[in-house]
């Protein structure tokens, strides 16, 4: 079952000086539990595909369903609800609000989504020790190692067992061993039949997925192809 697909998805950005193509009809397909690498030069555009599939930025054209939702259809108030309830985002920078502490972090997610505070911190709580961090719950990120922030991330992006996980570079501000600890961790804490998908520079962290894509010129490139 398909759970993140793009169709003939094209993004161009225009200004004074012209018109750059970064994506030029691309498809792609993510089933659910598949686990996909893209990876690519610098300035290929990795990143804008991840933010194209994860509704961040909308497409020039083409389409872009996450479960049964086109995402390229939906007004931003839609797209807001569905993608917090169906799409996990992990990027290399943890983006953690300075003021919340782990357990908060984690739990915001799912009380946007309607679960109650009472909920939405048991919930929390559970990834978190499952993360390693039952220790660190009421720790602020100013007091967490540069790996911990990182796992308080996932576990904020996985908290709604969302349809799929996007992440851009992970473990891109990590040294080897915690890279190689946190992708040990995505692998155990990942919801069966939530798919994820992880833009990387690490051939290690590549190789350790179902498939593995390379972005040149707007397209996806294959291992077979």
């Amino acid at each position: 079952m398909s759970v993140l697909s793009a169709v003939d998805i094209s993004k161009r950005y225009d200004s004074g000086a012209g018109s750059v193509s970064v994506l030029n009809d691309l498809n792609f397909e993510l089933s659910a539990g598949e686990r996909i690498a893209i990876v690519g030069a610098s300035g290929a555009g990795k990143s804008t595909l991840l933010n194209v599939l994860g509704g961040l930025d909308r497409v020039t054209s083409g389409k872009v369903l996450l479960g049964n939702k086109d995402l390229t259809s939906l007004d931003e108030r839609a797209l807001c609800s569905w993608r917090n309830k169906n799409l996990g985002f992990v990027f290399q920078f943890h983006h953690l609000i300075p003021e919340f502490s782990a357990l908060e972090a984690v739990a915001m997610p799912a009380q946007i989504a309607g679960q109650t505070a009472r909920e939405a911190l048991l919930m929390a709580e559970e990834l978190l020790v499952e993360l390693g961090l039952s220790d660190r719950l009421h720790h602020r990120p100013s007091r967490l190692s540069g790996g911990e922030k990182q796992r308080v991330a996932i576990g904020r992006a996985l908290i709604n067992r969302p349809l799929c996980l996007l992440m851009d570079e992970p473990t891109g501000n990590l040294d080897p061993k915690t890279a190689e600890s946190v992708m040990a961790l995505i692998g155990d804490v990942v919801f069966e039949g939530t798919g994820f998908v992880i833009v990387t520079h690490d051939p290690v962290v590549a190789a350790g997925t179902d498939r593995q894509y390379e972005l040149a010129n707007g397209q996806l490139i294959g291992a077979s192809d």
